[in-house]
């Protein structure tokens, strides 16, 4: 339904509706989308970081990294990852400064099932936060939601008031093990929970309550505030604006540049689908999972078992082609 000019001058925008009842979180590394659409809170990732990094607007950012790298020294492959660890934060560190809330910043997903490894790595880039002097209280560290992240994520937050921003989460179980964990955020995949259904199913179109990604989402946001668990749920990676309203009032969603600009330009109405109180009230029972009943849930939802698998390939990929780029400055 159009909006008439005059309704439009007095009508909110769909995208400043949206932050009425829900935190909006930029998915981006892009500085300039961040000064624009005002989010509270930023999140990235290595496809996001390594895009940005090949931007010539970005290139200091890559240098001081390199540089970085080369005076800490040792071996080429310590040199890179060093400098790779410092542009993810250089990165966050000017996202700060456009942001009042936090950013999140990716651990490798090459360590995605070596708990002592993501803990390990996780405490480095919040060490190179604090040398650059930013609080941990300012930052998210992303883990992949499989079980040994899920308990990474727990060390982190009981033992060293690190806050986790679980990843890559699809199926109920990694949400219900993320919540009995103590995790401050989660981020299920809205979108990618789409792709597949798409893909191996025969219907092609959802109406967006229909939507596979955004019932996942509904589910999880009624089972967290039913049972009073404090874990944040930030619907992640939309394909559509359709899918962002129809989880307004979600706790949090992080939305791309480009959906962001979408909802800027959309003069309509938006009503809140989700509701703490309707929650409280929904038929869910709760769960306890140790590692084997999570493994066994989470592995009877093939949908999950295969984007887990495929996101953590795709992230490693590109965490991959960033080093590559990085080791073109460190050997020159």
């Amino acid at each position: 339904m159009s909006v008439s000019p005059v309704k439009r001058q007095k009508m909110e925008s769909v995208l400043d509706q949206l932050k009425h009842h829900t935190t909006v979180v930029a998915d981006t590394g892009d500085f300039n989308a961040i000064d624009e659409y005002k989010p509270l809170d930023a999140t990235t990732n290595p496809s996001l970081i390594l895009a940005a990094a090949q931007m010539p607007a970005y290139q200091k950012l890559v240098d001081d990294a390199v540089a970085y790298g080369k005076k800490l020294g040792g071996s080429e492959e310590e040199q890179i990852k060093n400098a790779c660890d410092k542009l993810f934060v250089l990165f966050g560190a000017e996202i700060l400064k456009r942001i009042p809330g936090r950013v999140s910043t990716e651990v490798d997903a090459r360590l995605s099932f070596d708990k002592e490894g993501m803990i390990q790595r996780a405490r480095r880039l919040i060490d190179l936060y604090k040398e650059a002097g930013i609080g941990k209280d300012r930052i998210l560290i992303k883990l992949s939601s499989t079980w040994e992240g899920i308990q990474a994520g727990k060390v982190l937050e009981a033992e060293y008031g690190i806050h986790c921003n679980m990843t890559l989460l699809f199926s109920f179980a990694q949400a219900v093990a993320c919540a009995e964990a103590g995790v401050t955020l989660i981020s299920p995949f809205v979108g990618r929970i789409l792709d597949w259904y798409v893909a191996n199913g025969d219907k092609k179109t959802y109406e967006p309550s229909e939507d596979p990604g955004v019932k996942s989402v509904t589910k999880i946001y009624n089972y967290y505030k039913k049972f009073g668990y404090k874990t944040i749920v930030m619907g992640a990676s939309f394909r559509n604006t359709g899918e962002i309203k129809a989880l307004t009032g979600c706790d949090y969603l992080t939305i791309s540049p480009k959906l962001l600009a979408e909802l800027s330009k959309e003069y309509v109405k938006l009503t809140p689908t989700l509701s703490v109180k309707e929650a409280q009230a929904c038929e869910l029972e709760k769960l306890h999972l140790d590692e084997k009943s999570f493994r066994w849930h989470h592995n009877e939802d093939q949908m999950a078992v295969e984007k887990l698998s495929d996101g953590i390939r795709k992230f490693a990929a590109d965490a991959i082609k960033l080093e590559r780029m990085l080791k073109v400055d460190v050997i020159s």
